[in-house]
């Protein structure tokens, strides 16, 4: 994040923000920058990869799913652009130890224990502790105990459009970002490659609630995509892995997607119009109880919310 900070230091902040009498490494103004730069990120972020995934990929016709909820495309971009600024705080907070030297981020390849294998190595290795640790505070956050106070809000979306993607509980979003902020205070990462990678995870994020349910065959088994996602956020206590599906096979959660077996949203929206219970030229349903009807059976009673 310091190299984020340099250059809003030499292009925005020193010449045109702070008095001269503020100097660029002090305590409270790299506390005060990292607040502004953090939460102006997290927005473009979230609102530009949101918005071309919303207008480029999203499948619009998933908007006729008995379960999507009215007015939901604007309730979800209102609940994330409340919860972020949030989240931000204790964010600043282990960016603020990064800038001030105490993680083990470096500069340079040379300074790579290995070189370029050890980048190669610490991108790899990235995803592959993120991956496990957000799969067990995930599904921590579903535990009776925390669930209805802290991740429920995020299962609202029953089909997520990838406005979804940071629609989280302030809590719930600090948590499962952890992961990603920890990794450079236990291992060697370049700073460049983990702005890369931060740069990645949200591409992910708004990937597996973009509503393109399409995985090549061959990785289906292994890759946690939109399909598997969506299968969570109908049935709950399935798929919590974030890039792969390791940790779920491993700890008994996986459910292969119901999309890629035609009996998914798109199946149920195609017979309900085959059925005459929805138009083809309105998003509104024709016998909303009897398509709820429909979702319920396919749903064990226990993981209804």
């Amino acid at each position: 994040m310091d190299l984020v900070l340099k250059v809003s230091d030499y292009y925005i902040l020193t010449p045109y923000v702070y008095p001269s009498s503020w100097p660029e490494d002090g305590a409270l103004r790299q506390l005060i920058s990292l607040l502004l730069v953090t939460n102006l990120g997290a927005a473009v972020l979230y609102l530009g990869l949101g918005g071309l995934s919303y207008f480029l990929i999203f499948d619009h016709k998933l908007m006729k799913h008995p379960q999507f909820l009215e007015n939901q495309v604007w309730r979800e971009i209102k609940y994330a652009m409340t919860s972020l600024p949030v989240i931000s705080i204790p964010t600043v907070a282990l960016f603020f130890a990064e800038v001030r030297g105490y993680s083990k981020l470096y500069d340079n390849v040379n300074e790579s224990p290995m070189g370029w294998p050890g980048v190669l190595f610490s991108m790899i290795s990235f995803l592959l502790f993120t991956d496990m640790c957000i799969y067990w505070i995930h599904r921590f956050l579903h535990h009776k105990r925390i669930y209805k106070n802290f991740h429920k809000p995020h299962h609202v979306w029953k089909i997520p459009t990838p406005f979804a993607s940071h629609a989280f509980h302030p809590v719930d979003g600090f948590l499962q970002g952890l992961p990603y902020h920890i990794y450079p205070f236990l291992f060697p990462l370049h700073k460049v490659l983990y702005l890369g990678l931060y740069v990645f995870v949200n591409i992910w994020t708004v990937s597996i609630h973009d509503g393109d349910y399409r995985v090549p065959r061959l990785l289906q088994e292994v890759v946690n995509g939109s399909a598997h996602h969506t299968d969570h956020h109908l049935f709950f206590d399935y798929n919590y892995g974030q890039y792969f599906t390791l940790w779920d096979r491993l700890g008994g959660s996986y459910r292969h997607p119901s999309a890629l077996l035609g009996k998914g949203p798109h199946d149920l929206i195609r017979k309900l119009m085959m059925d005459g219970k929805l138009s083809a030229n309105t998003d509104k349903v024709n016998g909303c109880a009897n398509a709820d009807s429909h979702m319920k059976e396919s749903m064990p009673r226990s993981k209804m919310e």
